[in-house]
Parts: structure tokens; sequence; C-alpha cells
């Protein structure tokens, strides 16, 4: 079976007008968090997403992460395939994610959920 698809990220440069030119576009809520924007599509299949404008290059970009077991291994395949790692594994309170390039350039975001809290 293969890796899920499971969240994807849209980057821009004026994250207020890319949030309205979605939210209109196709009636997702978009809520600030953070640094970005969280896309709630409300729909009762597919992924949820986000936005953001990161103020630095790329500016734009579509990604979609794809969630792995192991962050190192993927980017060690990737590499293996012809692409190559863009930005290295990032801790974050539920989760860490790594961006590769594949051999054309394309973004894809690994995501490594936190396993859940036991009691």
């Amino acid at each position: 079976m293969g890796q899920p698809v499971v969240h994807f990220e849209i980057g821009c440069t004026d994250a207020a007008r890319t949030g309205e030119f979605y939210a209109r576009l196709f009636d997702w809520t978009i809520r600030p968090s953070g640094p970005g924007s969280l896309i709630d599509t409300e729909a009762c299949s597919g992924i949820q997403g986000h936005l953001t404008a990161l103020g630095h290059e790329p500016h734009r970009y579509i990604a979609f992460y794809v969630e792995v077991d192991d962050l190192l291994s993927y980017i060690a395949k990737a590499e293996s395939l012809g692409g190559h790692m863009l930005v290295q594994p990032v801790e974050l309170p539920h989760g860490s994610f790594a961006w590769l390039a594949d051999p054309d350039g394309n973004i894809v975001g690994l995501w490594k959920p936190k396993p859940p809290a036991t009691c």
C-alpha cells in the first residue's frame, strides 16, 4: 500500500489576498494560525491545508505532504532516485516535516506525525 497524501500548502506573497481568493473561489474557511493560515475545506472527504507567505523564496508554490514513518530514509530514497532535499527535518508540536524536490524541481513535503500520547 502506498503512502497517503495528508496535507497541502499554498505559498504566496500576499496571504490576505490569496486567502480571500481561495475562500471566495472554493468556499473554504481561512483562519490565521501562527505565521500562516489554516485552510478548512469543511468537506467530509479530502484533505485540509494551509497557506503561508514565507517572506523569502520560494514565494509561489503549491506542495503536497505525504505521511511517512522516517523522514531521513525517504529523503535518502528520493536522492537515490534523482531528487534532493530542500528543507531538513523541522520539529513541530504535532510532528515533523521536511521538503524535497523531485527531479523536475517540484516541492514535495514529507510529514511524520508524533505518536499519540498514552495514559
